[in-house]
C-alpha cells in the first residue's frame, strides 16, 4: 500500500522549511583580487610599452649594439685617452643612415661616464648641422653649452669675432694636466663643411692638434667622400681617424637582432610575464609568416631604423586583453609600414584629377620623361574625352586648370623653375612626382573608379 499523498498546502509548507541551494555570489575578496590582477596586468603592459618606446624611438644607450664591437672598442679607447690622459684627438664616424652611428656614440659615452676616473671630468658640446646652419649660430651654441662668461641665462652676447676670440682664448689658456677635456660632437658633419671658409672646423681641428686644452672632435656623417670636401688647411689639421659602420649582417643575424630587440630585459618587474613574453618572441622568430615579413623588410632596407619602426607599430597593438604579439600584428604593422603617403593622397582625388595624372603619365611614357606643360596635358585629356564621349563628361578648360593647380598644391606635380609674373600658366614646364606603380596601385583601390579610366591607365602603361 502506498502512503497517503500529502496535500498541496503541506508540500508547499515543507518546501519553505527545506534549505534551498542558492547560486554562489562572488565574494568581495575575489572581486578585489580580480581588480588587483587586472591593475597589475595594465601596469605590466604600460611598462612594456614604455621600455619599447625608449628603445625604438630614442637613440638610448640601453639597447644592444650589433656587429660593431671593434668600432666600439676603438672609439671608447679614443675618448678614454682624452678624459684620463688629456690627449687631443679627432675622428669621423662614417656610415649610411640607420647604421647606428648615434647609437654607437651614445653607448660609448654612457660607458665612459660610468668609469671612476672619468666622473664629471668631461665637458660635452653637441652640435647638429641641421640646427646650427652657420658658424655664428654654432659658436653661440658652443658658448651657451660651455656656460662661458658672456652668457646670461640662455642669451649669448657679442659679435661672431668677439665670441670666437673669447672661446679660443679660453681654450688656449688651458693645458693638458689642469684643464677639463672637452668633447665636440658634430652631427651631420658634412653640413658644417659648407659653412663659409670652414672657420669653425679649422679652429676646432687646430686646437685639437696643439698642446692646449684637451679637445676631441667627433664628426658623424653619411658621406663617404667627406675628406674630399675639406679645405687643404682643415684637412692637414685633421687626424684622419675614420670609423666606418656598415650593415654587414645576413638574414640569420637579422632574425637574432629582431629577437633581441623585442625581448624584455632581465630586470623587468614581473618575471613570469617577462618569461612568457620572451618565449612568445622566440616562437615568433621561428614563425614562417613573421620570417616572410622580415625578409621583405631585409631585402628593402637593412637599416635598424626601419626594423624599429615596424616593431613599434606592432607593439602599439598590445593591450590588457591582447597582451602578447601575434604574427597577424606584425603583418598589419608591415602593411602600415609599407603604406605609400603619395598613393594615399591619390585616393582622395576627383576623377578629373585622376584623369590628368594618367594624361601626364602617358606623356612621360611617350616623351621618355621629358617635362610637360598644362596645355599638353589638356590636349591629351581631350583625346581621351573624344574617344569616350559616351561615358565621360567634358569639363570646361578653366575647371581642368583648377584641378591641375590643385595637383600642384598637393605637390604631386612640381614646376621645373620658379614661375615669373609674365609667364603664362598654361606653358610652365612641369614634372610628375608619381611613378607608374604608384598610379596603378592607387587606381586598384580607388573607390568607384570608372572602368574606362582604368583601361586608359592600363593601356598607357602597357610597356611595364
Amino acid at each position: 500500500m502506498h502512503p497517503p499523498a500529502r496535500p498541496a498546502s503541506a508540500r508547499a509548507l515543507a518546501s519553505l522549511r527545506e534549505p534551498r541551494m542558492q547560486p554562489m555570489k562572488p565574494s568581495a575578496m575575489s572581486k578585489r583580487k580580480l581588480k588587483e590582477s587586472s591593475a597589475e596586468s595594465a601596469e605590466c603592459i604600460s611598462q612594456v610599452q614604455k621600455i619599447f618606446r625608449e628603445r625604438f624611438c630614442h637613440h638610448c644607450a640601453a639597447g644592444k649594439l650589433f656587429g660593431m664591437e671593434q668600432q666600439y672598442r676603438h672609439l671608447l679607447e679614443l675618448l678614454r685617452r682624452t678624459t684620463v690622459h688629456g690627449e687631443s684627438n679627432s675622428a669621423l664616424i662614417i656610415g649610411p643612415r640607420g647604421s647606428g652611428k648615434t647609437a654607437l656614440l651614445n653607448h660609448v659615452l654612457k660607458d665612459l661616464r660610468e668609469m671612476e676616473q672619468v666622473t664629471e671630468n668631461l665637458l660635452e658640446v653637441h652640435l647638429n648641422g641641421l640646427l646650427q646652419t652657420n658658424d655664428k649660430v654654432a659658436l653661440k651654441e658652443i658658448t651657451r653649452q660651455l656656460q662661458l662668461e658672456n652668457v646670461v641665462g640662455d642669451k649669448v652676447f657679442g659679435s661672431f669675432a668677439e665670441n670666437l676670440a673669447f672661446l679660443l682664448e679660453a681654450l688656449r689658456k688651458g693645458n693638458r694636466t689642469s684643464s677639463c677635456p672637452i668633447l665636440f660632437v658634430l652631427d651631420e658633419f658634412d653640413l658644417f663643411v659648407h659653412h663659409k671658409n670652414q672657420t669653425l672646423l679649422y679652429n676646432l681641428f687646430d686646437i685639437s692638434q696643439s698642446a692646449q686644452t684637451p679637445v676631441t672632435v667627433i664628426g658623424l656623417t653619411c658621406r663617404q667622400d667627406i675628406l674630399e670636401l675639406l679645405e687643404k688647411r682643415v684637412k692637414s689639421r685633421f687626424s684622419h681617424r675614420q670609423i666606418y659602420l656598415m650593415n654587414s649582417f645576413d638574414f640569420k643575424q637579422y632574425i637574432k637582432i629582431f629577437q633581441k630587440q623585442l625581448s624584455l630585459p632581465a630586470e623587468f618587474p614581473d618575471e613570469s610575464f617577462a618569461q612568457k613574453w620572451n618565449n612568445n618572441v622566440q616562437h615568433l622568430s621561428e614563425d614562417k609568416t613573421v620570417q616572410d615579413v622580415l625578409q621583405n623588410l631585409f631585402h628593402h632596407t637593412k637599416d635598424l631604423h626601419s626594423l624599429h619602426l615596424l616593431l613599434m607599430l606592432a607593439v602599439s597593438a598590445v593591450t590588457v586583453h591582447h597582451p602578447l604579439l601575434t604574427p597577424a600584428d606584425l603583418q598589419e604593422a608591415s602593411r602600415q609600414h609599407r603604406t605609400d603617403s603619395k598613393a594615399n593622397i591619390v585616393h582622395g582625388l576627383s576623377v578629373l584629377e585622376i584623369c590628368l595624372i594618367i594624361a601626364m603619365k602617358h606623356l612621360n611614357d611617350v616623351y621618355d620623361g621629358e617635362p610637360f606643360n598644362f596645355q599638353m596635358v589638356y590636349n591629351e585629356f581631350q583625346k581621351f574625352i573624344q574617344r569616350k564621349a559616351h561615358s565621360m563628361y567634358n569639363f570646361e578648360k578653366p575647371v581642368v586648370m583648377k584641378a591641375f593647380e590643385h595637383l600642384l598644391q598637393l605637390e604631386l606635380v612640381k614646376p621645373l623653375e620658379r614661375p615669373s609674373v609674365r609667364a603664362q600658366r598654361e606653358y610652365l614646364l612641369m614634372k610628375l612626382l608619381l611613378d607608374s606603380s604608384q598610379i596603378m596601385d592607387a587606381l586598384q583601390v580607388y573607390p568607384n573608379c570608372p572602368t574606362d579610366v582604368k583601361q586608359w591607365a592600363a593601356s598607357s602603361l602597357s610597356w611595364l
